[in-house]
This record gives structure tokens, sequence and C-alpha cells, in this order.
């Protein structure tokens, strides 16, 4: 007999949220090392799907739409994007709409400085870094 699916892993609205993981990787490069150094990037993505199976054959798909992409020149050298797999397939709860909650996290055993921590300033969240270098390079344009 089939286990019921927890409600924890179902999304009412239809909608999920997936982390899909891919990295550049050069064509000379040793693929024996596993240690050697990479460009990743860690893309989420909204998945519209009716259970989470679905969720899952269409995040992988997608996640592969880039891949074997020949981008480059990075560094002078050639290379390809790999798909590596999800890092995250999650439900969204609630009907998507301004002030909709997509993502939680819950920290337990945490201590109050560690979570005034990561409050961030205005000028140090993501989008307000304008003087920062943009992560956008011509191999990542060519790829999407």
């Amino acid at each position: 007999m089939k286990k019921p699916i927890p409600e924890k892993s179902k999304s009412p609205y239809g909608w999920w949220i997936a982390t899909i993981v891919e990295r550049y990787e050069h064509f000379d490069e040793d693929k024996t090392k596993l240690n050697r150094r990479c460009t990743a990037w860690m893309n989420t993505v909204l998945i519209k799907a009716s259970d989470r199976e679905e969720a899952y054959r269409k995040a992988i798909a997608h996640g592969k739409i880039g891949t074997g992409s020949i981008c480059g020149p990075e560094g002078g050298r050639q290379g390809h994007w790999v798909f590596e797999g999800l890092a995250s397939l999650l439900p969204i709860y609630e009907q998507l709409e301004d002030g909709a909650e997509i993502m939680w996290e819950q920290a337990t055993n945490i201590t109050v400085k560690t979570v005034k921590a990561s409050v961030k300033k205005k000028k140090e969240l993501e989008c307000f870094q304008d003087d920062a270098p943009d992560s956008t390079t011509s191999s990542d344009a060519q790829r999407r």
C-alpha cells in the first residue's frame, strides 16, 4: 500500500519553487579532479505543476535546457554549461500575489545575536549593490 503524501509536500495552488544547480566546465579541464574550481549557478525558478512528481520532471527538464551550450571564452578558455541537478524543490502554500510567502526557513536553538546579524541594511541588500561588478557575463547571456 502506498503511503499518503504529507500535506507539507503538496502545493494547494500548483506552484513550486526549484533551485537548479549548473556549472561552467572548460573543455580542457581534468574531469577526474573533483577539487578543481569552477563557476556555478544556483538558479531559483517557479514551476507550475499539479503534484511533486510533475514538478520534479519539469524542474529537471528546465535545468537541462542550457546543458551543453558552448560558451566562452571564460578566462580565455572555451567550455560549456553542465546541469548538476536540483538543490531544492518546495511547494508554495499560498496563492501567488503581492506579499505571498513563497519560501521559509526555520532555525532552532539559534542565538539572538546570530538572528540579528542576518539582517542587512537597505544598501547591503543585493538589489542595491550598484557598485558591485555585474555577475552577468557575455557567456551567461549566451547560455540563457
